[in-house]
């Protein structure tokens, strides 16, 4: 069974920073890309960043943009999300995404919350 682990989660105040860590275990392969997502309380999901695991090419929100920063590891099947500037709006529990082409795994998500 394949399992995303996250980690990195919690408590910063504005302006801080975090780094959050998805993890695979199991029987994976053929990833195509790796993404990050943010829900925030009683709101729909957000797409935040993106990655193609072959080529190292990432994307970001708009809202992210020159704050966040997506990268990968291959050989240890983990992608990483690190959050400088944070601000209050950042607040959310935040799901990684890998995309398998053939289906999409899912992390059960960890909590962010910025809050002097």
């Amino acid at each position: 069974q394949v399992q995303l682990v996250e980690s990195g989660g919690g408590l910063v105040q504005p302006g801080g920073s975090l780094r959050l860590s998805c993890a695979a275990s199991g029987s994976i392969f053929s990833i195509y890309s790796m993404a990050w997502y943010r829900q925030a309380p009683e709101k729909q999901r957000e797409w935040v960043a993106s990655i193609i695991t072959s080529t190292g090419t990432t994307t970001y929100a708009d809202s992210v943009k020159g704050r966040f920063s997506i990268s990968r590891d291959n050989a240890k099947i983990t992608a990483y999300l690190q959050m400088n500037s944070l601000e209050p709006e950042n607040t959310g529990v935040y799901y990684c995404d890998y995309n398998g082409g053939t289906r999409s795994y899912w992390s059960l998500g960890t909590q962010v919350t910025v809050s002097s």
